[in-house]
């Protein structure tokens, strides 16, 4: 489904009914991330994603796509789809985009899920990578987004999880250097909105991967016990919805029975 934005065509899918999920994809993914985690939710749910500015088939706004900006594009299509109380599932970046989303929207939105993700700002050295990333990303965008789709998994995952690997570096393929360029720069000057994720009386959940080589387990767990959100672990990497598929999918399900029924 397509919705205009700004002059901007937005594309987004809906399946189910029920109670709203909505699915925010990270850096460098798309909408089609989800597809082997809607079916388990979709009987129960209504089902919602998103292709953020700049990635899968929604184009690009600018030449920097803030956090705040893709929140508000999520908050014209829930208005256009009069939600009133919802659930974000955000990985990474798409976490970044929730935390924003309920900083500019806080009455709205239920439950949150922060997958591999972080309510604390880039560090100075993230931030410098984030600029080495940019120079790399202008010389040769292909060969940047199939090494850091690589790296995202732990590496005794990587065999068997090949053809998932290579679905994934299909997409993000397919991401335009503009796209990927205003993304890094939203990501580099991202706010800190730890006090966001303490002070949300919704339902609150972070998923961890132990090995994730993009944040630190260790600050996970005392941003996890500092906000008083529930922290739950997995044995795999950055990517835990295809790390550790089966136990993320168990995990969301009991969480979401907790506290997002009636």
């Amino acid at each position: 489904m397509i919705f205009t934005y700004k002059q901007t065509q937005i594309h987004y899918t809906i399946s189910g009914q029920g109670k709203p999920l909505i699915f925010l994809h990270g850096f460098l993914e798309n909408s089609t991330i989800w597809k082997d985690l809607i079916p388990h939710f979709s009987n129960t749910f209504q089902c919602i994603t998103i292709d953020l500015f700049g990635h899968g088939q929604t184009k690009n706004l600018g030449y920097i796509h803030t956090m705040e900006e893709m929140a508000q594009l999520v908050h014209v299509l829930i208005t256009q789809l009069q939600l009133t109380q919802y659930t974000l599932i955000g990985h990474s970046m798409g976490g970044y985009v929730a935390l924003a989303y309920i900083d500019l929207f806080p009455d709205t939105v239920s439950n949150i899920v922060l997958l591999n993700s972080t309510s604390l700002e880039d560090s100075s050295e993230r931030k410098l990578n984030r600029d080495r990333a940019i120079a790399v990303v202008k010389k040769n965008p292909n060969a940047y987004t199939s090494m850091a789709i690589a790296n995202l998994f732990a590496p005794e995952n990587r065999a068997s999880l090949l053809e998932d690997i290579l679905f994934i570096k299909e997409q993000a393929a397919q991401t335009s250097l503009q796209g990927i360029i205003a993304a890094l720069e939203g990501m580099k000057i991202r706010k800190n909105r730890l006090h966001i994720l303490k002070d949300f009386t919704g339902g609150k959940l972070i998923l961890a991967g132990k090995k994730d080589p993009v944040l630190s387990y260790n600050q996970l767990q005392n941003e996890a016990l500092e906000s008083n959100t529930n922290l739950i672990s997995f044995d795999g990497g950055h990517m835990s919805y295809l790390e550790n598929k089966t136990d993320v999918i168990s995990t969301l399900n009991l969480f979401l029975v907790s506290n997002y029924t009636s």
